[in-house]
């Protein structure tokens, strides 16, 4: 009998991501006290929202290339930590500098989990399960800012926004040891997972336990040369018209994630326990979409072949979608009307994700905390502009408007770029076996 221990992992990705989103969201609720506190304008507080996006840019960079390194059980094991630590210490902030400070902390930290979650799938799942493993491990995006918003008010409302801060970082701590504990790099290592699914996993006969978790990565890595490794990632059409893809992906989530709240306060004048309980709808949605797209998405692939219609076509239809609702919210100024549209531009919006994720593993297996890293810091770009520029736009304005048209126009560039770009049966990909000496090889 085939043993499931794959999903067990899956399940802890899920957790992680789920703290994840929390602890970088959470700010979003308490912004409006921590302003009135230490007496922060629109700028101010834009560049506080954005900050985590600064230190994010620069280690899910860098981070890809550690996590194709060390492995994503180092990775995520160190990086939780320290994310862990700054969100703590965010609840002891006196001044802008020192909780700007613990934002680009945070953003530092938490760089390395995506490349750690990419690298995981790619590992442990067969070709098959890809984009379904990643849509139940990423759903905890929407899914903790559908329940980050209840939450992060309640402990606001209970606690302050102080005790709100350290307590999150408590909670942190408690994943770190289980993960540490169950997980290992490479299934052939794992005690859990019996040969029937390990070949189920490499859709192989031939199975090696023996070799060590560096070994592998070290043969992963000489598959091909460094030289060409930035070449292939940098010139190839479908890998950058994915990576700008999800910075407007990016750009509509940090815009979402950031100033929702702020939105429905300045514009409907709801109060913090209101904002927490219609914040829950979008997400809500978005959960549910991403799930199903994700199993879509494989469903897809199996039936045609075709990566095309699996991948590129979710993609650039839930952008187009997304884009199209949120131009209705320039137009009313009716707070069930703008419900409705933000819910749906969210839910459409946040639909692909697990599509640009597979991507990466379809096309650069091998090196797919890279890859992940390099698509992961156009979104990290995108998690520091979106809240600047509108934090800029409503102190020169007084309005959200101008935000919304400019958003309505960065997916109208993204549908573009799939459209025309995104072609990833035509691409060469990297697609070379984890075990050294099994069946596959390289298609390049």
């Amino acid at each position: 009998m085939r043993s499931r221990f794959r999903w067990v992992i899956i399940a802890l990705l899920f957790f992680i991501t789920v703290v994840n989103y929390i602890d970088r969201s959470a700010i979003s609720y308490a912004i409006s006290d921590i302003s009135k506190v230490l007496h922060l304008n629109a700028d101010q507080t834009g560049l506080i929202l954005g900050a985590f996006g600064v230190g994010y840019m620069i280690t899910t960079f860098f981070g890809g290339i550690w996590v194709d390194h060390v492995g994503a059980r180092r990775a995520l094991f160190w990086a939780s930590l320290l994310w862990t630590l700054s969100i703590g210490l965010t609840g002891a902030a006196v001044g802008f500098a020192m909780i700007f400070l613990m934002r680009i902390l945070l953003g530092v930290a938490e760089g390395p989990n995506f490349p750690a979650v990419n690298r995981a799938v790619g590992d442990w799942l067969s070709s098959r399960e890809r984009a379904i493993a990643l849509s139940n491990s990423l759903v905890a995006v929407p899914l903790a800012l559908a329940i980050g918003g209840p939450v992060a008010t309640a402990l606001i409302l209970g606690t302050s926004w102080r005790g709100m801060f350290i307590i999150l970082g408590v909670i942190g701590l408690i994943w770190v040891p289980i993960w540490y504990f169950l997980f290992r790099d490479f299934p052939e290592h794992s005690k859990r997972v019996n040969d029937a699914e390990l070949r189920h996993i490499r859709g192989t006969d031939t199975i090696d336990r023996s070799v060590q978790s560096a070994d592998m990565r070290k043969a992963q890595a000489h598959r091909l040369p460094s030289g060409s490794l930035w070449k292939y990632l940098l010139a190839n059409r479908t890998l950058m018209a994915n990576n700008w893809s999800f910075f407007v992906f990016g750009y509509y989530l940090f815009f979402f994630m950031t100033w929702l709240p702020s939105y429905f306060e300045k514009q409907y004048h709801l109060n913090l326990k209101s904002v927490g309980l219609f914040s829950v709808l979008p997400w809500a949605l978005a959960t549910i979409l991403l799930w199903l797209v994700g199993y879509l998405s494989d469903g897809i692939l199996k039936r045609t072949g075709s990566l095309r219609l699996a991948r590129s076509y979710p993609i650039w239809i839930s952008q187009l979608l997304s884009a199209l609702c949120v131009v209705p919210l320039t137009l009313t100024h009716n707070f069930t009307i703008a419900i409705i549209f933000i819910t749906l531009a969210v839910g459409f919006g946040m639909s692909a994700n697990s599509t640009f994720y597979a991507i990466n593993v379809d096309m650069m297996r091998d090196r797919t905390g890279t890859a992940l890293g390099v698509m992961d810091t156009f979104f990290a770009i995108a998690g520091f502009l979106a809240p600047v520029i509108t934090g800029a736009i409503v102190n020169a304005t007084g309005s959200f408007n101008s935000a919304f048209w400019l958003m309505a126009a960065l997916a109208a560039t993204s549908v573009l770029a799939v459209l025309f770009f995104h072609h990833p049966d035509k691409q060469a990909r990297i697609d070379n076996p984890v075990v050294p000496g099994s069946r596959r090889s390289i298609s390049s």
